[in-house]
């Protein structure tokens, strides 16, 4: 299967650090966000938008990983934050990639629980094929693809990062 490469390291980099400035403009009135990533991509991408964010601006941050069980996503979702750290705070919910929207939309469901400030959604590639009412207020692409395509993100300890659709 040939993987055809859609965003190169350069281009993600760039997509960070917009996305960085659009979370600062939409949070510019805040002193504190929790930037929560699931588990195990998105986590990477929203640690990776926060060194961002903590180069641009004064905002504390709080990072937050969310284990979402993708086969059975209806069970408990975990979070490493506890609900009291991050209740009456903005949040940004992030994720590397937009299918369905099923791990998302679940996520969702869990941070609707606890009041808050003001909560977004942030991925790096948003595939427009969902099966749920779920969008990404912060988006790095968005691609229409068939769904026999997959979109595959490859974050490199070495610090060589890319997409890929196969």
């Amino acid at each position: 299967m040939s993987k055809n490469i859609i965003l190169t390291n350069q281009e993600i980099e760039h997509k960070i650090k917009r996305i960085a400035y659009q979370i600062y403009e939409t949070f510019v009135d805040e002193d504190e966000i929790v930037i929560a990533g699931i588990a195990s991509n998105g986590f990477i991408f929203a640690k990776k938008i926060a060194v961002a964010l903590e180069t641009i601006s004064t905002l504390k941050i709080s990072l937050c990983e969310v284990k979402v069980n993708k086969q059975n996503p209806d069970s408990e979702v975990q979070t490493s934050l506890t609900k009291e750290l991050y209740a009456n705070k903005g949040l940004v919910l992030v994720d590397d990639v937009l299918s369905s929207g099923t791990t998302l939309i679940y996520a969702v469901r869990h941070f609707l629980n606890v009041p808050l400030k003001k909560f977004k959604t942030a991925v790096l590639v948003d595939r427009n094929h969902k099966k749920y009412p779920v969008k990404a207020d912060f988006k790095g692409i968005s691609l229409s693809t068939s769904l026999l395509e997959h979109v595959q993100v490859v974050f490199d300890e070495n610090g060589d990062n890319y997409a890929y659709l196969s």
